[in-house]
């Protein structure tokens, strides 16, 4: 027979915490005797003291093992730990007076005793167990500090409550990540010129920067996880003018899921700037929904697909397929999520959406319940010089797809769509759009099976060709930054908070839907462009230049939620919005596809714009001044003269 070392180290430290509690209670127990007779016990208190040990004790140790205190580590007590030992020794307390109340002396100790007898038990085991905690800890000290550090960096938290706190305990416990904590800053007056482990609280944020010579401060750290964004940005701000190096605790959302620890900062980032609140969704109803289920999602190389597969593989599906004809960031994903425990869930498919065969061979294959499709060519400014390879892309090869899952019994089809598509100025936005109105025509076409819905984002910080990786760029190149328009806005969110949204729409919806997160006040461009100025530590127009080049081919002055017409309701989640219009009729959404395909071949950028423009009516389009001298294609079906909608939005 096989012995069972874990068993056995278990059964040996339940043994030691008994042995240790017995004689501890019994010594609380002799000593209260003592106490209260004033350290002549009597013969006949002599007998009774040794009487009520024999019962009383065990007591109070079968009561510490109902709390759980018998199981718990040595070196590890805390606030819980220290609730728990108090009720099971008033509890003690409590039946020991009513022995008392009940029989009388002889069988119970006197009151006085009772009383001495909590008190001494309580600070004694409490005692006993926080020596052994601090004893752990400067073990643990001794050991990271074994090798050679640097001198510590000594840091001021902005925040003393329950997150700073236990920043300020892991940084002291973990000399190893070089961060000495000397001061808390709070906006919370209560809390100024108190302590908080053995740290001051100075005063409020600003104060900061007075104490900052004083204290030797050279780092600060932000740890407010539940101050107004707002709040944030002033004192993120704050900092930066005053060219303080600052960090920040992980996102709110990070920590929920357990994914990182307090300790673990990041920098400060722009959406730390931004001030806007933080869009809380529903994490475990998702990993509920998503836990042993089939999914694929297209581009699974990019921004958004890499994160949505991140979180995807966090919910623990059965089979999660990373489709990408982009061999290199397929490679990329797929060795993260390797690298975080999910081999034996993650299958990665190079393949092109357009290449029907190869998603048939895929879909047959693997029958997934869910597809993502986040494939598509979204760079604005290109797709208008090149329109014919973003309606293949991104409505030709949406549409091919969608029939493809419908065909194989796929069970949801979530399309990642833009607000682009709202009143479309761009071939990007168009062709999204075109993509919408055809999973709609094919939902209204077949209700009772795949439930086809769309997603609408607005620009996503950090994403592939997003403003902020190439104002980043232009910052450390010396500037300038080039902003379009002095009064551009966009909408923006974080690639979590869109990939969030994705999966909660995805759960929640019937079919034909389109949902939008209500993303609060659109920000301007070239405010962003300043915050990025001062978060890299100079000064706008003095430092760094900012100039206006004027919009590009496609782009809006501002994005718009929804279309005119399209009919907006609320959902299960407060910031979610659900968009309805009327669908098409999909024999004559399928005609009109077919006849833009055969179209295409040799087509102009100026004729392929004036067929989306037939099937697109809200669609205004650019034209360069080469694309204005070139005619549309002779007697298309398609020709811009065309007003009459085929398609029509209510």
């Amino acid at each position: 027979m096989r012995l069972n070392l874990f068993d056995y180290s278990q059964s040996i430290r339940v043994w030691v915490l008994l042995l240790a509690y017995t004689a501890q209670l019994s010594a609380s127990l002799w000593i209260g005797y003592e106490l209260r007779f004033d350290f002549a016990v009597t013969p006949e208190a002599q007998a009774e003291r040794l009487f009520v040990l024999c019962w009383l004790v065990p007591l109070e140790v079968l009561l510490l093992a109902v709390f759980h205190q018998l199981n718990s580590l040595l070196g590890y007590f805390s606030t819980p730990d220290l609730a728990r030992m108090f009720h099971a020794l008033f509890l003690s307390a409590i039946l020991a007076g009513v022995v008392w109340l009940c029989v009388g002396a002889g069988f119970a100790p006197p009151r006085g005793v009772i009383v001495m007898n909590f008190v001494f038990a309580l600070v004694g085991l409490t005692g006993s167990r926080l020596l052994l905690r601090a004893v752990r800890e400067m073990s643990r000290t001794r050991t990271t500090t074994a090798e050679p550090q640097q001198r510590a960096r000594r840091v001021g938290i902005i925040g003393a409550g329950e997150t700073g706190a236990v920043l300020a305990h892991e940084l002291s416990l973990k000399p190893g990540l070089g961060l000495l904590p000397v001061a808390f800053f709070d906006d919370d007056k209560r809390k100024w010129h108190s302590r908080v482990h053995d740290i001051p609280v100075v005063g409020p944020p600003e104060k900061l920067l007075e104490a900052r010579s004083k204290l030797h401060i050279e780092q600060a750290i932000i740890a407010m996880p539940s101050a107004p964004a707002k709040r944030r940005a002033e004192i993120v701000r704050l900092l930066a003018g005053a060219h303080l190096e600052c960090r920040t605790i992980p996102s709110v959302d990070q920590l929920a899921l357990g994914q990182v620890r307090v300790s673990q900062l990041r920098n400060v980032e722009v959406q730390d700037l931004l001030g806007r609140e933080h869009i809380e969704l529903d994490p475990e109803d998702i990993r509920h929904a998503l836990q042993d289920r089939v999914v694929l999602v297209t581009g699974a190389g990019g921004s958004i697909g890499s994160e949505l597969c991140r979180q995807l593989a966090a919910c623990h599906p059965e089979r999660l397929l990373l489709v990408d004809r982009a061999e290199p960031a397929l490679f990329q994903i797929e060795q993260e999520l390797l690298s975080l425990g999910h081999a034996g869930r993650i299958v990665a498919l190079t393949g092109d959406i357009l290449d029907q065969a190869r998603m048939q061979e895929i879909l047959g294959e693997f029958r997934p319940e869910l597809v993502f499709h986040a494939a598509a060519h979204k760079h604005v400014p290109m797709m208008e010089h090149q329109p014919g390879e973003a309606v293949k892309n991104n409505s030709l090869g949406t549409a091919q797809l969608a029939e493809t899952a419908l065909k194989f019994g796929v069970g949801r089809f979530v399309l990642i769509s833009s607000d682009k598509a709202i009143n479309p100025t761009s071939v990007m936005g168009a062709t999204k759009r075109l993509a919408e109105m055809y999973l709609q025509a094919l939902q209204a076409a077949h209700p009772e099976k795949t439930k086809f819905m769309a997603v609408r984002f607005g620009n996503v910080l950090g994403s592939s060709g997003s403003v902020i990786p190439l104002f980043q760029r232009q910052i450390a190149a010396g500037g300038p930054i080039k902003v379009t328009h002095p009064d551009m806005t966009r909408y923006f969110m974080t690639i979590p908070e869109a990939c969030l949204l994705v999966l909660q729409s995805a759960l929640q919806g019937a079919g034909g839907e389109i949902y939008v997160l209500d993303m609060g006040k659109p920000v301007k461009i070239v405010e962003l462009a300043r915050q990025m100025i001062e978060l890299s530590g100079l000064k706008p127009d003095v430092d760094i230049q900012i100039e206006f080049v004027g919009m590009r081919p496609g782009e809006k002055l501002f994005e718009e939620i929804s279309h005119k017409a399209e009919n907006i309701a609320p959902t299960r989640h407060p910031k979610i919005l659900r968009l309805i219009s009327l669908p098409p009729e999909l024999e004559t959404v399928r005609q009109e596809m077919k006849d833009l395909r055969s179209d295409l071949c040799g087509a102009t950028a100026s004729q392929v714009k004036a067929m989306l423009k037939a099937l697109v009516p809200e669609y205004t389009p650019y034209h360069s001044p080469e694309e204005q001298t070139s005619a549309p294609i002779a007697g298309s079906r398609t020709s811009p003269q065309s007003t009459e909608p085929h398609l029509r939005v209510v």
